[in-house]
């Protein structure tokens, strides 16, 4: 049989990451491709343990069905969580469970956008989400990352060509790809700027618990006074991809839509990871836990940093990014970041190219993203010295032609 494939995917092509991750299998390639965190952070002997003694002493209340909207001890304790840390008011708003930060995106999606609708975006963003609008048919609007955030002058004009826009995509702390966090004057501003337009947020936020450096970011969702901004958090990040739990808040008045939304989807998101996240943030050192990870982030970034410093040329720029697991490189204006990355693979260092994180997928991109969460330190020091070495030739090369 000939399928035809709904209109819907037709436009949506696979994660150039996940292509690449196929070339990070081989073991002489040092891959600073990824996004996973750091395996040695994972509270493994805790997990162990919570999970060995519930599946001994009440193995059918984690698995059984549960309900839609999550794990009620654990949806409890995130709201008592982020009153406390965030300052979130649950008068106003509700918590839901999903299987995963991508979820969060996707019900969010689901609920609020149609097909056509305008959906503005950071350029560049998280593959993922822009790939999840994508697929709902929502029109992508990219609007340039500065080193302190979203380029403010370009987003208004692009909320005034497009009046009629649904959602605003954000990552403030620590972006995928960039690193870059979003100063606290661009963070009133870009609320500033929803409420004039009417337009949603969805704000997120998976590695916001990762800062090693610098003063914290209040939230956007902090200072929601009009319930538009939806805030989308994750589990992966400080406690394991595998759960693939994530947690959404939003206005009240969006629980039977995203009910709903969550049960067309998978009906419910899986109940012994929830149970597990509910007894380790309950009984186990989670402060104590998230203060280690920092720690390793922090060493293996300045790390990462230390050597670009060293090797690349003088005319690439980088950030300094104050958490999270990314920084992102970038040559020279109007060099194109696709073949450099090609050719970094063929001497066995994968990095990701900035292409694969634009709204406009046949942008010419001089960025290119590079994890340090996942590499070893002696992986980190060869891998940037190889990718240093091509950048001088690169560079010199690209002057001569």
């Amino acid at each position: 049989m000939n399928f035809e494939i709904a209109e819907r995917l037709q436009g949506v092509h696979g994660s150039m990451i996940r292509e690449l991750f196929k070339l990070g299998a081989d073991p002489n390639m040092i891959s600073f491709g990824g996004g996973n965190p750091a395996a040695e952070t994972f509270p493994t002997a805790e997990i162990h343990e919570i999970a060995e003694r519930v599946l001994r002493e009440n193995p059918v209340s984690v698995l059984q069905y549960g309900l839609s909207e999550g794990y009620t001890p654990l949806r409890e304790t995130m709201k008592a969580y982020l009153a406390k840390t965030e300052g979130f008011d649950f008068e106003k708003n509700e918590l839901y469970i999903v299987s995963g930060g991508q979820q969060c995106a996707d019900l969010t999606t689901k609920a609020l956008v149609n097909a056509g609708d305008v959906v503005l975006t950071e350029d560049p963003a998280f593959v993922g989400c822009l790939n999840t609008f994508r697929s709902y048919g929502a029109k992508l609007v990219g609007v340039p990352m500065q080193a302190d955030g979203m380029d403010l002058e370009a987003l208004e004009r692009q909320l005034a060509a497009h009046p009629d826009a649904k959602l605003l995509y954000t990552i403030p702390s620590f972006q995928n790809p960039t690193g870059v966090t979003t100063s606290l004057e661009k963070r009133k501003k870009i609320y500033e700027l929803a409420c004039r337009y009417d337009v949603a947020i969805l704000e997120d936020n998976p590695y916001g618990e990762l800062r090693f450096a610098g003063e914290a970011v209040p939230t956007l969702k902090s200072m929601d006074t009009e319930s538009r901004v939806i805030y989308a958090g994750s589990f992966s990040k400080v406690m394991a991809p595998a759960f693939r739990l994530g947690f959404l808040v939003f206005d009240k008045s969006l629980a039977p839509t995203m009910s709903v939304a969550k049960q067309c989807t998978d009906v419910h998101s899986n109940v012994l990871f929830q149970y597990i996240c509910n007894e380790y943030m309950q009984h186990c050192d989670y402060a104590g836990h998230i203060k280690a990870a920092r720690a390793c982030y922090a060493q293996k970034c300045r790390r990462m940093l230390r050597g670009m410093k060293e090797h690349f040329h003088p005319a690439v720029t980088f950030g300094q990014p104050e958490g999270g697991l990314f920084v992102m490189a970038f040559l020279p204006d109007g060099m194109d970041s696709y073949p450099f990355v090609r050719e970094a693979i063929a001497r066995g260092v994968l990095c990701v190219p900035a292409v694969a994180f634009s709204p406009d997928e046949s942008a010419v991109c001089s960025g290119f993203r590079l994890n340090y969460s996942t590499p070893t330190d002696a992986q980190i020091d060869e891998g940037v010295r190889r990718l240093g070495a091509l950048t001088w030739e690169w560079i010199e090369n690209h002057k001569k032609g």
